[in-house]
């Protein structure tokens, strides 16, 4: 059950949106064995005087199109599983909404399984 935090720079149209949240969908069923219906995110925009980044870090280019994505996952994938989702996210982001390489960002935090309350005040995976 990821739970994805998306920000990005304010102003880009419903569509990109969109694509950004369907394509990361996808990556993550297709790398994450993530089933049918499991689809949670949020996405914050933010103006240039909150959304600030290194332009160059670890020798990366990076516009003002940097898409910050944070993946909150149950801690049960392996490397290569990781490895995979990253390559596709970036793949898919490139191909719709258009987003280079250079501004996908990616953070996938593990948490225990009984780390998730999906209602009712249970925890479901516990």
């Amino acid at each position: 059950m990821p739970l994805l935090h998306i920000a990005l720079r304010a102003g880009k149209p419903e569509a990109y949106r969109k694509a950004l949240c369907d394509n990361l969908y996808r990556a993550l069923r297709e790398t994450f064995n993530v089933p049918e219906d499991d689809e949670f995110m949020v996405i914050t925009e933010h103006d240039a005087a909150n959304f600030r980044y290194s332009p160059t870090y670890l020798g990366v280019a990076r516009s003002d199109d940097l898409v910050f994505i944070q993946i909150t996952a149950n801690n049960t994938r392996t490397l290569e599983q990781k490895k995979a989702l990253y390559q596709r996210i970036t793949q898919l982001l490139g191909e719709n909404p258009g987003v280079r390489p250079e501004d996908v960002f990616i953070s996938l935090v593990e948490v225990a399984k009984e780390n998730w309350s999906f209602g009712h005040g249970l925890a479901q995976y516990a």
